[in-house]
This record gives structure tokens, C-alpha cells and sequence, in this order.
């Protein structure tokens, strides 16, 4: 089912939409957006991990015009439902079941943070990453000890303990997304990036501190057919750069 609305705003139709997907037996209410939508060549662009459609829709809605945009709050962000402990792999199945219901083939697909893995899974022409996650980084010794802390006390019951450990972009999480929180956050996806038979484009931002420059360059070094560019900015150096990204998007397609 797709309950959906056509916009016209400045001169763009925007299709408004929420389609219902059944995955292992759970159905999930997806909210995107479509902008030109009657363009042949389409372009998916998802976010990263706490954020939505809407950030993604910011930096790039002016770019690219010559695409269709699919802009997708995936599973458990934004608009989206989701009543299951997910896992990278789940959330990837889950964009490909609803491109292949809408009958959606995109040629490039973008992806943030999180969303860098979940478009890397997808297999498309054309990969996008925008400061994905992926390489597991070292943590400071402050952090380490602080998890250490929590598995000790966990056992014990105390009420508040979660709320004294959880990471800052778990917070006010539903039990299901903490739980999918912790599948994914320290999640080593270097055999994947390796897998990537895509051409991709990975742009970082120099002082990014999420995903730092040294995993941008490694997983540039990882995918066979890849071109890094690393840019000024923290992890949304992308709000700064979307008209750059676009254009070496453009002239890299024209080869």
C-alpha cells in the first residue's frame, strides 16, 4: 500500500509518500520522497545513523537535476516504523525490497555514515560515500574504561545504568533501535567494502572525528574501483560541499 502526495514547490514536483513493506513477517511503514519524479535515471540517497531524509534532502535537493531522487528515512528514523532488532544486512534487504516494489532502479546510490554501508550492500553502478562508517576505529582509553564499567554493573539491575552509559546518538531510543544500535556501531566492514564491485566515489571531510580520514582512505583502498576525495569539514561536510560532490559525480558518470 502507498498512500502518497504530489507538491509543487519553486517549480519542483515532490512525490510525499509512505509505503508498506512486509519483512520476516514485520511490516514497516517507509516515508520517502521523490523529486523529479518523472526523470529515466534515478539517484537514492540515505542517511546516516540518528538522522533522516530530511538533512540528505537539504544538501542535495538543488543538485543533480537531472535525476530522479529517492530520498529514503530508513528503517526506525524519520518518518519509517520499525518494531525489530535490525542488522546492517536487515536494513540493506529492506532498501532493496522497497526499490524492487516501486519497481525503482537507481544508477547511483549515496550514502552517509550508516547509510555508507547499507548503499554498499546494494550493489548499484554507481557508490556514493559520504564519511561512511565501516572500519572500527581504536577507542580512547576513557571510553574503554567506561564500558568496561557497564558490563560489571549491568548484572547487578540498576535502573539508571543504561542511562549513565548509552552513547549520546542512542539516546531516547525505542528498546529495538538500542539493541540494532549496538549491532551496528562497532561493526568491521572491510570484507564487504572489498566485496563492492561498484564504481565509488568516497568524500571525507578532513576533521571528521565520527569516521576519521585515515577510514576513508582505507576503505578507498579497499573497493578495487574507487577515487577518494578528501574536503574540508567535519562528518557533514557534506553541507558545505554538495555542489562539488555533484559535479565530480556528473563528470566522473561521463567518463
Amino acid at each position: 500500500m502507498i498512500c502518497a502526495k504530489i507538491h509543487l514547490i519553486k517549480n519542483k514536483v515532490i512525490l510525499m509518500a509512505v509505503k508498506e513493506i512486509k519483512y520476516k513477517e514485520k511490516i514497516f511503514k517507509l516515508s520517502y520522497e521523490m523529486l523529479n519524479p518523472s526523470a529515466e535515471e534515478s539517484l537514492l540517497i540515505l542517511h546516516g545513523w540518528g538522522s533522516n531524509k530530511e538533512i540528505m534532502k537539504q544538501a542535495f535537493g538543488k543538485e543533480l537535476s537531472s535525476y530522479k531522487h529517492i530520498y529514503l528515512d530508513m528503517p526506525g528514523f524519520g518518518a519509517s516504523s520499525n518494531e525489530m532488532i535490525l542488522t546492517t544486512k536487515d536494513y540493506g534487504d529492506i532498501v532493496q525490497l522497497f526499490l524492487e516494489t516501486l519497481d525503482l532502479k537507481p544508477s547511483i546510490v549515496m550514502g552517509h555514515s550508516f547509510g555508507g554501508k547499507v548503499a554498499t550492500l546494494l550493489n548499484i553502478p554507481h557508490l556514493v560515500l559520504l564519511s561512511s562508517a565501516g572500519v572500527v576505529t581504536v577507542k580512547p582509553w576513557s571510553i574503554k574504561i567506561k564500558i568496561a564499567t557497564f558490563k560489571l554493573l549491568k548484572p547487578l539491575g540498576f535502573a539508571k545504568i543504561r542511562e549513565l552509559f548509552i552513547a549520546p546518538d542512542a539516546k531516547d531510543m525505542s528498546h529495538e533501535m538500542y539493541e540494532t544500535f549496538k549491532n551496528v556501531v562497532d561493526e568491521d566492514f572491510e570484507s564487504e567494502f572489498a566485496k563492492s564491485k561498484s564504481r565509488a566515489l568516497c568524500f571525507w571531510g578532513i576533521d571528521d572525528t565520527a569516521t576519521p580520514l585515515y577510514t576513508g582512505e582505507k576503505i578507498a583502498g579497499l573497493i578495487e574501483n574507487s577515487k577518494f576525495y578528501p574536503l574540508e569539514g567535519d562528518h557533514f561536510f557534506f553541507l558545505k560541499h554538495a555542489k562539488f560532490i555533484a559535479n565530480e559525480i556528473t563528470e566522473d558518470i561521463k567518463g
